[in-house]
């Protein structure tokens, strides 16, 4: 069984290396929505495949990173990177370029990255991530499968590249919780939130 929820950010960015010179040659932003796709061939002690309040917490919190920010690629020029930097009090830095395509792969690997660390208490049982959506504009949208995000041919994305500014940390309920995902450590979910 699979279900749905739905996150909205504002975030700019520039795709280097697009064919459409707007897009790669200019900061400009988008009103995204990132549809989350979860499935389960289990429900829980409430008959949920995965209660959507838990979604509120880490998951939420690591989406929102990238709301009122701006998102840089480690790629690109470091006059740039330095400059939005200096600048911007919410970035995002990833290893790979902001495009809806990626954006998709990313997020998904980020929830993917909590569902492993996290410690359930209501019977969860086998709960993935199996699809991101990213809406990029109203008439376009990126779809990402758990094959798309780990494939080698589209190019790997190694979690421990992405760097999350200090004003995006600090907004967190815990500003080290993405460093202590990365290394494992485990997130229990409250019983009742």
């Amino acid at each position: 069984m699979e279900i749905r929820k739905l996150y909205k950010f504002e975030n700019a960015h520039i795709v280097r290396g697009c064919t459409s010179r707007r897009c790669s040659e200019s900061i400009h932003g988008h009103s995204y929505k990132v549809e989350l796709i979860f499935s389960s061939d289990y429900l829980d002690a409430g008959q949920m495949v995965y209660d959507f309040g838990l979604t509120k917490l880490t998951i939420k919190e690591l989406i929102d990173s990238f709301d009122h920010a701006i998102t840089l690629w480690s790629g690109d020029d470091p006059q740039y990177l330095a400059d939005m930097k200096k600048w911007s009090r919410r970035w995002v830095e990833l290893p790979v370029s902001p495009s809806a395509e990626q954006y998709a792969r990313v997020i998904l690997l980020i929830v993917d990255k909590v569902l492993q660390n996290t410690e359930t208490v209501n019977q969860e049982k086998d709960v993935i991530i199996s699809h991101v959506i990213v809406h990029e504009t109203d008439t376009g949208y990126a779809k990402a499968s758990r094959k798309d995000a780990f494939s080698e041919a589209m190019g790997r994305i190694d979690l421990e590249k992405i760097k999350f500014s200090d004003g995006v940390r600090e907004e967190w309920s815990d500003p080290d919780i993405w460093e202590k995902l990365l290394r494992g450590h485990k997130i229990v979910n409250p019983k009742k939130i």
